[in-house]
């Protein structure tokens, strides 16, 4: 049996952790060692927007360490990535650099929603209790050094995730700013998320009751695991009153003695104690009765999505569904059609299956046409005129967890091109922004079928029973099955043919089923 080992690396705002990892046969992934060393690169970012060299030192001393431990265990492949302390300087392409020069590792950013999702992967990895708890109405609390990322899930769907910068480094910073002691830490907690958290409330709890919160972080989470363990239960799960009961040790013990119990630094109580002020809050607010800790972390999430990428393991759970059900609730809040948007949807994809071995384009790509149909008009909610520059600033503004920065351009552009004129590479002054070649081209194809698809339903009255595509010669001959009149179409259609043929050198065709 081959065995295949790869290595973690998560360069957090308060450690840096690598986990290594076995592959031993179809769906074994085991942990076989876990490293971490304490460098507080957040508190030099959140204070001062960059980290010190004395930091970098320590940084790159560690990682240097973590490239031989690599070399111990023959690790094959490794994934290493930054997450908000160093994504939030203000020379993070300067410090990626310098850590590659120096240790030989490459550090990668990750935006905040790959981050969440990463995170989210992690605790897929827990599978059957996984499943079983986000059937019911659950919330995924991930909480970082910069910030918390509340995601939402009804019957195995989420239906919305939000980033609020309310990360237990960055409200540790804000304490000591305030010069806070220990007897004022829970007030003052609790009232520099309330404001955010009532928010969140207004826009997206309203009346929606959830039962269970998930907890994912590096404070809170490892004692309630070890409880656990030393409970004989080994599943972290804790109902309000034994959760209470946490609170009131957090408050009345000392560090020194917290830090004992815990069997953690001192000064890494605190960070345990403004987590656990959040989840407490935050499950108040929700009116949650349970709270689990899977004990994951981000490296978890990385060693489960390169094992999927390299089928080393078979996910059960459709994390593209999840992002499709996120663009569906963004679209709902901005009172876009569902019944036109599952049109779009339907058309666009029969196009794009139709074309595999024209477009050279794959699932993902698949993907952002899904979603780009999804969100054609959600900036008529804000207007009318410029529907395309407001259905960009909305996309690019709102969290899509699993989509990178670079994705989200991909999508936001396709759907702005719908309803604009094409801008070609290199003439764009203002947008499109941060695109290299390739994505470019990708946002080319995209927009040339989703013109395509808007066109067949112009009049929004889903006048088509069924559409198919196939490639003939130089054609693509799409069969309309209707009996209504399509004039409308057909003018809009023709219109939309000449940038599909400039972009795939084949000329759509309608044919319609005959009426009798």
């Amino acid at each position: 049996m081959s065995v295949k080992t790869f290595a973690a690396i998560d360069v957090g705002s308060f450690e840096l952790t690598m986990k290594i990892f076995d592959f031993s046969g179809k769906n074994t992934m085991r942990e076989i060692d876990c490293i971490r060393q304490r460098i507080d690169l957040g508190s030099d970012t959140y204070a001062n927007g960059k980290i010190s060299n004395e930091k970098m030192d320590d940084l790159c001393h560690t990682l240097k360490e973590f490239a031989q431990i690599m070399e111990a265990y023959k690790v094959i492949a490794y994934k290493a990535y930054g997450t908000s302390a160093i994504r939030e300087t203000e020379n993070t392409l300067i410090l990626q650099d310098q850590i590659e020069q120096r240790t030989g590792i490459r550090v990668e950013i990750l935006s905040n929603s790959e981050q969440r999702f990463l995170d989210y992967k992690s605790i897929a990895s827990k599978g059957e209790t996984f499943r079983r708890i986000i059937e019911e109405k659950t919330a995924i609390l991930d909480i970082g050094g910069g910030s918390i990322q509340i995601s939402l899930f009804d019957k195995d769907t989420l239906v919305s995730t939000q980033n609020l910068r309310l990360g237990v480094l960055r409200l540790q910073e804000l304490l000591n700013h305030l010069n806070a002691g220990s007897t004022q830490m829970e007030q003052l907690v609790d009232e520099l998320a309330t404001a955010q958290l009532d928010d969140y409330k207004k826009l997206y709890l309203k009346d929606r009751e959830i039962k269970n919160i998930i907890i994912v972080d590096d404070y809170l989470s490892p004692w309630a695991v070890r409880k656990a363990h030393e409970r004989g239960d080994g599943n972290a799960m804790v109902d309000s009153k034994a959760f209470d009961q946490l609170m009131e040790a957090l408050r009345t013990r000392g560090t020194t003695e917290l830090a004992k119990r815990m069997d953690i630094a001192e000064e890494k109580v605190p960070l345990v104690y403004i987590s656990a002020v959040l989840t407490k809050r935050i499950a108040e607010l929700m009116g949650a009765a349970l709270i689990w800790a899977p004990g994951v972390t981000l490296c978890d999430g990385i060693a489960y999505e390169y094992a999927e990428q390299n089928k080393l393991l078979r996910g059960e759970h459709d994390f593209a569904e999840d992002i499709i059900a996120c663009a569906m609730n963004i679209s709902k809040r901005y009172n876009g059609s569902t019944r036109r948007a599952d049109t779009l949807e339907y058309i666009t994809t029969t196009i794009f299956d139709s074309m595999k071995k024209v477009h050279g384009m794959g699932q993902r790509e698949r993907l952002y046409l899904r979603l780009a149909a999804i969100l054609h008009d959600c900036g008529k909610y804000i207007s009318m005129i410029n529907i395309g520059e407001a259905s960009y600033d909305i996309i690019m503004a709102t969290e899509m967890i699993g989509l990178s920065h670079m994705e989200r351009e991909i999508v936001a552009n396709v759907v702005r091109f719908n309803h604009s004129n094409f801008v070609y590479y290199g003439q764009a002054q203002d947008h499109p922004q941060g695109l290299d070649k390739e994505s470019y081209l990708i946002v080319a194809k995209l927009t040339a079928i989703l013109r395509l698809a808007n066109s067949l339903d112009r009049s929004h009255k889903q006048k088509m029973k069924g559409v198919k595509a196939t490639l003939q010669d130089n054609e693509l001959i799409l069969k309309i099955d209707t009996q209504e009149d399509i004039t409308l179409e057909r003018g809009f259609f023709q219109t939309n043919t000449e940038f599909f043929k400039e972009v795939y050198s084949i000329t759509p065709v309608i044919r319609q089923k005959k009426k009798f």
